[in-house]
């Protein structure tokens, strides 16, 4: 979710990172982005210029930046969104092809422009390179996009005011919120999701809890001679 008082270069980063990162192919891929409508067309562009210039290739040369998709069967899912994106009526700002000339599961990194929330893009997980764009006018729209899923893995907030960024964050229907950053992850936090995305968390002493069975045992210590009909 980018405000219009957001750093656009570090959220432009963030997305990138947040998406592209192992060919989209991660459980907190940020496949949805929520823009203010006076900074969408500066973030598009600084996403597509940058989405542009990722090195595609072997996932064991040092120089790749993005590797294939992992299966056929999911090759053929992403493209399948491709299709059905451009049937729905998304704008593809880059990307949205396979890249033929190195065989195998690779696909371009797809920057989907004027998306909706009813786009079968936007409702499913894709678990590939692609994110889609889009907009909102005030603080209440883009709340209301941003849970308008099933899922609620993660998300982040990009502004500069913090009083917004903690009301924000505070009404998100996710398992982690990050504010200005992405795909910042530790041991001693605790991770998981709402809805679709899991129950439970991991990490941290959160996930003791997950494998305790807690239990009540009481003593008496009185004797019998207590009035049986007497609680306490």
């Amino acid at each position: 979710m980018i405000f219009p008082d957001a750093d656009l270069d570090a959220a432009a980063n963030g997305i990138i990172a947040g998406v592209f990162a192992a060919a989209g192919q991660t459980c907190m891929a940020g496949s949805r982005v929520v823009v203010h409508t006076d900074v969408k067309d500066a973030l598009v562009e600084r996403l597509v210029t940058r989405a542009e210039t990722i090195k595609i290739g072997n996932p064991l040369d040092p120089e790749t930046e993005m590797g294939p998709v992992a299966t056929e069967q999911q090759y053929n899912t992403v493209l399948s969104h491709f299709a059905s994106a451009r049937e729905e009526g998304a704008t593809f700002a880059c990307g949205g092809a396979p890249v033929e000339d190195l065989g195998g599961w690779f696909v371009q990194p797809t920057v989907l422009d004027d998306a909706t929330s009813s786009m079968r893009a936007v409702r499913e997980e894709i678990f590939g390179p692609v994110t889609a764009v889009m907009t909102f006018d005030d603080e209440d729209e883009a709340v209301a996009l941003a849970n308008d899923t099933e899922f609620g893995l993660a998300g982040a907030v990009w502004t500069k005011d913090v009083h917004r960024a903690h009301r924000v964050a505070g009404k998100l229907r996710a398992g982690t919120v990050w504010i200005n950053a992405y795909r910042v992850v530790g041991p001693q936090v605790p991770f998981g999701g709402f809805g679709a995305s899991g129950m439970g968390r991991e990490n941290g002493v959160e996930t003791m809890r997950q494998y305790t069975e807690t239990k009540a045992v009481w003593v008496e210590l009185t004797g019998a001679t207590r009035d049986p009909f007497t609680l306490g």
